[in-house]
């Protein structure tokens, strides 16, 4: 285990928590580097919001039922692998460059021990730590190769080497994530079709909407008010404005 993070300590009676509202039991950290909660929320919006698209807007051109769910079904399918494949990649990237940097890292502690120390020195001492003191704490450190790494990381590169992030496991999330958001406008042409197959796929993705941009909010401590707002007005414009390219260009143009 490392030494704590001088930098971080006593964050929670600062004036900027209390202008957030938070108590002193809210201060529970979330994982937000390992990359999968962001997939999750990303997938949901993504998938509701094209596959709503999709649905309404080949809804508009008045085909059969049947159609409408072929395209339902091939836009969720193709945006969830493409949204998983993306992720992954992503994901895959940003890792092997973050390891490349920890490699980098770790290669200068053995080499320049010395200068490695002062440097983590002036970073405790920057901070407001006593000058004997911060020497004192960073020989401390560097006397464990795991440790000294792991500090110089969140230091000097802002990461934990114990969680650079899963890229299977974020593909994973995307995936299932952006078929559940886009599986939900077109449940209703499973069971129905016409104007009530299409009302009851707006209402479905405005609730959807509503609960993604709601989590949005918790997740992040920003107004629910607003965030369910903007993932409200991102669902139903670009619903609507295929709809209507939809209707004006009909199923007779080829």
């Amino acid at each position: 285990m490392a030494e704590p993070d001088v930098g971080t300590q006593g964050t929670d009676a600062s004036p900027a928590g209390a202008d957030r509202g938070l108590a002193p039991g809210d201060h529970l950290h979330r994982d937000v580097q390992g990359g999968t909660a962001r997939a999750a929320v990303f997938g949901v919006s993504d998938g509701l919001v094209s596959n709503v698209g999709l649905i309404l807007g080949v809804a508009g051109a008045d085909p059969a039922p049947s159609v409408v769910r072929l395209a339902g079904l091939a836009g969720l399918v193709a945006g969830a692998i493409s949204m998983a494949a993306g992720e992954y990649n992503s994901m895959r990237v940003q890792t092997e460059l973050l390891e490349r940097e920890l490699e980098l890292e770790r290669l200068e502690l053995r080499r320049n021990p010395e200068y490695e120390t002062a440097e983590l020195s002036e970073v405790y001492e920057s901070r407001g730590m006593p000058a004997e003191q911060a020497r004192s704490l960073a020989e401390t450190v560097m006397r464990d190769p795991e440790v000294a790494l792991e500090t110089h990381a969140r230091e000097e590169l802002g990461v934990d080497p114990a969680r650079l992030g899963s890229p299977l496991g974020a593909a994973a999330w995307s995936f299932a994530s952006f078929s559940f958001g886009a599986l939900v406008p077109l449940v209703p042409w499973f069971v129905g079709s016409g104007k009530g197959a299409m009302l009851a796929s707006l209402v479905l993705a405005v609730a959807l909407a509503v609960a993604v941009g709601g989590a949005i909010g918790r997740f992040t401590g920003r107004p629910r008010l607003r965030t369910v707002a903007r993932q409200v007005v991102f669902t139903l414009v670009p619903a609507a404005l295929t709809y209507a390219i939809g209707a004006l260009v009909g199923v007779g143009v080829t």
